[in-house]
């Protein structure tokens, strides 16, 4: 997969939502290359990548949201769904592009492991602190 491709499908996924004064036309994405923010940062990379989609709450409501053929996940209910644990090795290997998932990879969300990996410039620790510090964030947003 090229580097532009992903580049591609992250500008995808960080997407504003451009809504229409006419209520029967479906949202439109506008494309956006993606951002670079700060590796130390979760909140700040949560914001930049995910919010979009996945709302500043993680509720899955972002503003892009209406425009996709799957509801985003609702991020905040990740440990409820997992008995309680916070599943951070699956995080990971979702945001690394190495789980399956239907809505993740396609062309409704990227996959940040490669798009870390440029704005990290192949630096494998710079990318690998992303990926943790994203995870961190989106586990301090769990419901209790």
């Amino acid at each position: 997969m090229s580097v532009g491709r992903n580049l591609w499908i992250a500008a995808f996924g960080i997407a504003v939502a451009m809504f229409s004064q006419a209520q029967d036309q479906k949202p439109v994405i506008k494309r956006a290359p993606a951002p670079v923010t700060s590796a130390a940062s979760g909140k700040e990379m949560f914001n930049a990548y995910c919010a979009a989609c996945h709302g500043k709450d993680a509720r899955g409501d972002g503003p892009a949201a209406a425009a996709l053929k799957q509801t985003p996940a609702d991020l905040t209910m990740l440990a409820k769904t997992n008995g309680g644990k916070y599943p951070a090795a699956k995080v990971t290997a979702v945001l690394r592009g190495e789980a399956t998932l239907v809505a993740h990879g396609t062309q409704e969300m990227p996959v940040w492991g490669p798009v870390f990996w440029n704005m990290s410039q192949g630096h494998e620790g710079e990318m690998q602190q992303r990926i943790a510090n994203l995870n961190k964030y989106i586990e301090s947003l769990q419901g209790k």
